[in-house]
């Protein structure tokens, strides 16, 4: 994601990056060539204007559309920063709950904490397709690690060893049958949020939708010329292009941010969000970064 300013107009105002020019500019530089030989082909060779009332009513027709289109995508990328929010607030609970009912066993908890933050990155790379346990996997203790990463599922397969860390403290009598399912609670949300992140993910805009969309589109920008040539001659091809801008422009952007788990400039910084989980957890729990080769015996 693109870190700005919104009340500075001029120190993104002629940005590249991110702001879609790159993925537009092959269908509006189309629209805007094909402007100039339909002026040119009714100046010199025949009269090929026609009323200009259809694309007024169109547009309005365009406009709901693609009003919808970026309304509907902005809804996903929102619900997927809620969702992530969800998940940063359920492993700061859970560790700060753990490191009060865990202070006894320094390495248990040391244990529990790696996992829990270990699960943001899992739930990253599961939804990015690749498969990872974050900078912080060779703390983890190499077989669990290692079978995390080889499951169907890696970032379930981190839940499931974030709850033998409490069912190992009620075990040891560290903690009740009540805090257990208390704590448990915070990684079943951790679930269900990443769910529905899944959800946004594998369930895209409907085809139906996407296509209508366009096709309409391409038939408005490229039958416009046809509807403005009688009335602004050459001056078409600069309308045109504003047009074809600001319209596909716009569809563009519902495109971009509507599977906002990705790499894209306008997707979530789920890096930094990760990153910002493993240093509040670690801070939460009083543990220092160490290598695998340091850590206590069973840990």
């Amino acid at each position: 994601m693109i870190q700005y300013d919104p009340h500075k107009w001029l120190d993104h105002f002629f940005d590249i990056r991110g702001s879609l020019v790159r993925e537009i500019f092959g269908r509006v530089a189309l629209c805007v060539a094909w402007s100039a030989g339909v002026v040119a082909f009714h100046k010199h060779v025949h009269d090929v204007a026609m009323p200009s009332l259809l694309h007024t009513l169109m547009g309005v027709a365009m406009g709901m559309l693609l009003v919808f289109r970026t309304s509907s995508s902005y809804d996903r990328f929102w619900e997927g920063r809620k969702l992530w929010g969800g998940i940063v607030n359920e492993t700061r609970n859970l560790v700060r709950g753990a490191s009060a009912h865990l202070a006894g066993n320094p390495a248990l908890l040391a244990r529990l904490t790696r996992w829990t933050a270990a699960f943001p990155w899992a739930a990253m790379h599961s939804l990015r397709g690749t498969d990872g346990l974050g900078p912080q996997a060779h703390e983890l203790p190499a077989p669990a690690a290692k079978e995390a990463l080889d499951a169907q599922h890696t970032a379930l397969a981190v839940a499931k060893n974030m709850t033998d860390c409490l069912r190992e403290a009620r075990d040891a009598g560290l903690i009740s049958d009540i805090v257990l399912a208390s704590l448990d609670q915070n990684i079943q949300q951790l679930v269900d949020y990443l769910g529905g992140c899944e959800r946004i993910r594998k369930t895209p805009m409907p085809f139906a939708y996407a296509v209508h969309l366009r096709r309409a589109l391409v038939l408005y920008c490229f039958t416009l010329p046809f509807a403005m040539v009688e009335t602004f001659g050459w001056t078409t091809v600069v309308d045109v292009l504003v047009l074809a801008y600001t319209f596909f422009g716009i569809e563009e952007i519902g495109v971009e941010i509507e599977g906002p788990f990705g790499h894209d400039d306008n997707d979530l910084p789920l890096e930094d969000i990760c990153e910002t989980i493993h240093k509040n957890l670690y801070a939460l729990a009083g543990i220092e970064k160490l290598n695998r080769d340091a850590l206590p015996e069973g840990l």
